[in-house]
């Protein structure tokens, strides 16, 4: 088996232009990295995902910033699977939310699907791509159980957050301080293993 990469530049491009999103990996890796862009601030042309798993479409979004930008790049694919609906929304959670984006919508074609199932557990899953401008890509991922919960409750976190409990938790990822979800997360976990495998050593 190859061993990891390391990473050991100055700056990091994060592939995404979903503000939530940005929000949450920049805090995840601000003390690991000096410099760190958006593609959104860069001016990147966002990709269309085709891949058919979280994985091909985070390696695909993290790749194409990577080469676009000349910088490595980090880019995260992740959504809510729902059990009782054969795991959709799952990689169309974003595009459940239409164009432009209204996840209060979405969130509301989750409960009807659901049409009073009493089965309501769900995952929130991640996959985390970081890629070279050589083509190199080291790909991690994290998953979080839980249950969706109606009617939406909070206003902290972006996407299906009002809705989703984690399993032994009484708040939704809405209710609860960004910080903590940071520290719980789907992303903090496939963050997690990327710090132990990418960052871990470079002192």
């Amino acid at each position: 088996m190859d061993s990891i990469r390391k990473f050991q530049c100055r700056s990091l491009v994060i592939a995404s232009h979903n503000e939530g999103k940005i929000i949450e990996i920049r805090d995840l890796f601000t003390n690991l990295v000096s410099e760190i862009f958006s593609a959104k601030e860069l001016g990147l042309v966002e990709p269309e995902e085709t891949g058919k798993t979280f994985k091909e479409n985070a390696e695909l979004k993290a790749l194409l910033a990577s080469r676009a930008a000349n910088l490595p790049a980090i880019a995260d694919d992740s959504g809510l699977e729902v059990y009782a609906l054969n795991g959709d929304p799952g990689i169309f959670s974003a595009r459940w939310a239409g164009s432009p984006r209204d996840f209060n919508r979405a969130m509301e074609k989750v409960e009807k699907e659901l049409a009073g199932s009493t089965d309501r557990r769900a995952a929130f899953v991640c996959a985390l791509s970081l890629s070279w401008p050589d083509g190199h890509i080291e790909t991690f991922e994290g998953r979080i159980e839980g249950e969706i919960c109606w009617p939406p409750r909070g206003s902290k976190g972006f996407g299906y957050d009002p809705i989703f409990l984690a399993s032994g938790m009484n708040q939704t990822f809405a209710e609860i301080e960004p910080q903590e979800k940071h520290a719980i997360s789907h992303r903090a976990e496939a963050f997690r293993k990327m710090l132990s495998g990418c960052f871990s050593g470079n002192g």
